[in-house]
């Protein structure tokens, strides 16, 4: 058999066998460790005797894996079988086990492993818990995973778009995708059920923002409106400061200085340090920095500007609390005098917009503050600034400019607009000149 130094190069060398013939090139200095090559692929191998039979192992083909990686592979394959082991018996087991795991595993057991080994690296974790265990588990949780068949993937999304939830089903096929795909990259599911489904809801543009006759209708709406005072408050700070719901929900007292609100980078969405000036409005939303300590009975840093109702966890509200407030307001149910749900003529349940405007999201109303302010003349630089975008290309690298300035007058200036639609009193209204020292 023909012995050569194996390398990249003398493997690129080596030309494709006859029809129907294989070679085999053992390598000059690792004994035991060669390459097949047949008239259509390259194949690293092993070679040795194990227990007195002759194994011979595959390791990868040469369009796979390097040689250097193939050569270390070897390396630890060669040393087990001179211990007794047969990896190809391995191989075999470990096939087996799978197969076992896989007829054994529910989808609830998938959606545990999935969280676990993957989604717990995400930024969007919790939200990939909340929704496969509100959407998929009650539905899937106690069936086989590999019994789930692209049927069952269909009916699944058809009737979350049935319930009038088109966007949820669009992210229920992603996440859940992204699972199924996960098991078969970890070999815990020989295939996939989600091959050639495509999204069965249009996927709609986020572009809404709000008028400013919605901005009015909204804010004195929120008088009315069925959810709690930090939600309102939450809400109408999204407004005010422009900022992500789920950074404004987090806020926390000890980024609060004066009239800067600094946004960790742990905290903030693509991952850097952001200062968003707090006009007055913002500083009267957010209330007193401090408390009453309960057993010291002394003023103390007040900690999550929206805390969490349950006394026993010490945390802010979910910022998926507030999506789920909006939506509930936009179609509260509307009950009869005997307690009981009402229904309209076509028999579906009866309901009321709490909210008095169309249909919006939290983030909608961060866009309609960043829409006012292009409207008002700031430039799309600065109102990047304010929403904390990433710079592009070059001005990435070389502009390192904070826009402190800028982003305090940008928010000013909408304050004042805001102050305006919504009718407050103009004596309160901070001019845009007058600049501001406040001890809290």
């Amino acid at each position: 058999m023909p012995v050569i130094h194996i390398t990249k190069t003398s493997v690129d060398r080596l030309q494709p066998a006859a029809d129907g013939q294989r070679v085999d090139y053992f390598d000059d200095a690792l004994r035991g460790f060669g390459i097949r090559v047949s008239s259509t692929v390259k194949t690293y191998f092993t070679m040795r005797r194990v227990n007195g039979k002759l194994v011979r192992a595959k390791i990868d083909t040469a369009d796979k894996i390097t040689a250097e990686k193939a050569r270390k592979q070897a390396e630890g394959m060669l040393a087990d079988m001179g211990k007794g082991t047969d990896p190809n018996a391995t191989k075999r087991e470990r096939a087996r086990l799978a197969e076992e795991m896989a007829r054994a595993l529910t989808v609830k057991d998938l959606v545990k492993e999935y969280l676990d080994k993957h989604a717990v690296n995400k930024r969007s974790g919790a939200a990939d818990e909340r929704l496969l265990n509100v959407e998929v588990v009650p539905v899937w949780g106690k069936r086989k995973a590999e019994d789930i068949k692209k049927r069952d993937v269909i009916l699944l999304l058809e009737s979350i778009i049935e319930r009038g939830a088109p966007a949820m089903s669009n992210q229920v096929l992603k996440i859940t995708r992204k699972m199924f795909n996960f098991a078969v990259e970890r070999d815990i599911l020989p295939h996939t059920p989600f091959a050639g489904i495509k999204a069965l809801a249009p996927t709609t543009s986020r572009e809404r923002a709000l008028t400013e006759n919605e901005v009015r209708a909204l804010w004195g709406a929120f008088d009315k409106a069925s959810m709690s005072d930090d939600m309102k408050r939450a809400l109408k700070l999204v407004l005010v400061t422009a900022q992500r719901p789920g950074e404004v929900s987090g806020m926390h007292s000890s980024e609060i200085d004066g009239h800067w609100w600094t946004i960790p980078a742990g905290r903030a969405k693509n991952g850097r340090e952001h200062r968003v000036y707090l006009t007055d409005l913002a500083l009267e939303l957010i209330g007193p920095l401090t408390a009453i300590g309960a057993e010291s009975g002394e003023q103390m840093p007040k900690g999550y500007i929206f805390p969490c109702p349950h006394d026993n966890k010490k945390q802010p509200i979910d910022s998926h609390s507030l999506p789920v407030a909006v939506r509930r307001n936009l179609a509260w149910p509307v009950i009869g005098k005997d307690g009981k749900q009402l229904y309209d003529k076509a028999g579906k349940p009866a309901t009321e917009n709490r909210l008095d405007v169309e249909k919006f999201t939290p983030h909608d109303l961060r866009r309609t503050a960043a829409t006012f302010m292009a409207g008002m003349g700031f430039m799309d630089e600065i109102i990047d600034a304010v929403l904390n975008h990433v710079k592009q290309g070059v001005i990435r690298t070389y502009n390192r400019h904070s826009y402190d300035k800028e982003k305090q007058q940008a928010l000013e200036a909408w304050g004042r607009k805001l102050a305006s639609i919504t009718l407050r009193n103009e004596s309160n209204v901070i001019p845009l000149t007058r600049k501001i020292q406040v001890t809290r």
